[in-house]
């Protein structure tokens, strides 16, 4: 069996990895490369092989970053199945349509730079309905349920409590009268999430291929995350200002939502208004109330003998732009999430240009911020910030409680590949910058001095044989 590593090497973006085996071709992920415009462009819209020769595609979870390019790659020419769980098929549903119109607007904006030196127009990477068209390739699958894709090949998906319906890709294979299990971790979430399960562990690992977003920093302490978030949301409300919280729409949002109800049915958190305003994560929480089987078994109780964990007498869910606005008048303290976590796009911006300059609201990240990113800048005490092009001066507590991740940290994400036993004897890391892939491949060396440990380049084809292992270059 033979990976070819095309995406998420030595990066965290763009997975995607070409998997040769028993004469069939698998994909594994089929995600949007995000980084430098041009780059970005080019990398999107050309696959390094013929869409039309893959078998099938096997999808881990529905973030862009893993998903967002099926909708080019049916377009040209991508026939076959898309295997996945239900609640991801579900979820990338949501994703690829506002994925589409991103692709729309951003097609615009380069069109109309574009016209001004007399250049022709582009278009779009694809549309909503190439994004319509590609759920239909999808193919739902509970965990735990083999299925065989291909000659001598089953596919099992096991929960990675990542996000909702997330996976580890598990492919049991016989090829040449060897049978081995080759495992992919998907992004691997962190043990003791509310709402998901934790990260299940695989027997019989003979090869893996994992992840390394967080291989070489640690999160803070996820158990005091909610009595941290208390004080920080009671102090701002108590001086009489609102809480905006910049907040993925998948995931974290659906997470803060869930804790903010917990505490307010406990009557811990002052009875304050709640707004989550954003199209994007109000549909992905509807996605998230159609698949209670991935909850865990504390958001089952909660469901069951309490209330519905993403819904509140104080809560809001906001669609529409007229209502958004109308939070710009709102006098008394309230509590306000919107889209993007990075507060690179989405309505988020508009609060933060409406909201910064008052010393006495928070501003409350809860993720990752990449650098350069406006959150970046504020994170980092800049004042003024641009924001829609007009400077902003930061008056606001701005704070930041980095255990709501959804990625394993370090030691978690060693300790999840402890857990899969010391049979492992070739492991490749992807999905992270070079430096988390680097030091975490340092650290699997330490810890399985009987494996082979990888960090593929972009490019680089790695064979998985059990008689006979080689790597190319």
């Amino acid at each position: 069996m033979r990976v070819h590593y095309h995406g998420a090497t030595r990066t965290t973006t763009g997975s995607m990895f070409l998997v040769e085996v028993n004469g069939a071709r698998l994909l594994l992920e089929c995600g949007l490369y995000q980084g430098r415009r041009g780059e970005s462009m080019e990398r999107n819209r050309t696959f390094p092989f013929d869409p039309a020769s893959l078998d099938a595609v096997i999808l881990s979870h529905a973030h862009i970053d893993h998903c967002g390019n099926l909708p080019n790659l049916c377009r040209k020419g991508f026939r076959g199945n898309i295997y996945s769980t239900f609640a991801t098929r579900d979820l990338a549903a949501v994703l690829l349509a506002d994925s589409a119109e991103i692709q729309r607007s951003d097609a615009e904006f380069v069109s109309r730079r574009r016209a001004k030196d007399g250049l022709p127009p582009v278009e779009p990477l694809y549309s909503a309905a190439d994004a319509e068209a590609a759920i239909r390739h999808f193919v739902g699958l509970n965990y735990h349920r083999p299925m065989p894709v291909a000659d001598g090949v089953s596919l099992t998906l096991a929960d990675a409590g990542h996000i909702l319906g997330s996976a580890q890709v598990i492919l049991d294979v016989r090829e040449d009268g060897q049978r081995f299990r080759f495992v992919f971790s998907g992004d691997i979430g962190r043990p003791g999430q509310e709402i998901l399960r934790d990260p299940e562990p695989v027997a019989d690992v003979d090869f893996l291929q994992v992840e390394s977003t967080y291989g070489a920093r640690e999160h803070h302490d996820a158990t005091r995350q909610r009595d941290e978030l208390l004080r920080r949301v009671g102090d701002a409300v108590r001086r009489g200002g609102k809480v905006i919280i910049p907040a993925f729409a998948v995931g974290r949002t659906q997470q803060l939502v869930y804790v903010l109800n917990q505490l307010h049915a406990s009557g811990a958190l002052p009875h304050v208004p709640i707004f989550v305003d954003s199209p994007l994560s109000v549909n992905a929480t509807e996605v998230f109330r159609l698949h209670p089987e991935c909850f865990d078994e504390e958001t089952t109780r909660f469901l069951r003998e309490q209330r519905n964990p993403f819904g509140m007498e104080n809560l809001t869910y906001i669609r529409e732009v007229a209502h958004s606005k109308k939070l710009n008048d709102l006098k008394e303290p309230a509590i306000i999430l919107s889209a993007s976590g990075m507060a690179e796009a989405g309505r988020i911006r508009h609060h933060l240009a409406n909201h910064v300059g008052d010393p006495r609201n928070l501003v409350l990240f809860v993720g990752y911020c990449a650098e350069h990113t406006l959150g970046a800048q504020v994170l980092a005490g800049r004042s003024p910030v641009n924001i829609f092009g007009q400077p902003h001066v930061v008056r606001a507590e701005v704070a930041a409680i980095d255990s709501f991740s959804g990625h394993a940290g370090r030691s978690e994400l060693a300790a999840y590949v402890a857990s899969l036993g010391a049979k492992v004897r070739r492991v490749t890391v992807v999905h992270g910058d070079e430096d988390q892939s680097l030091a975490f491949a340092d650290l699997l060396r330490r810890n399985l001095p009987a494996a082979d440990v990888l960090v593929p380049e972009r490019g680089q084809v790695v064979e998985f044989a059990v008689a006979n292992e080689k790597h190319g270059p």
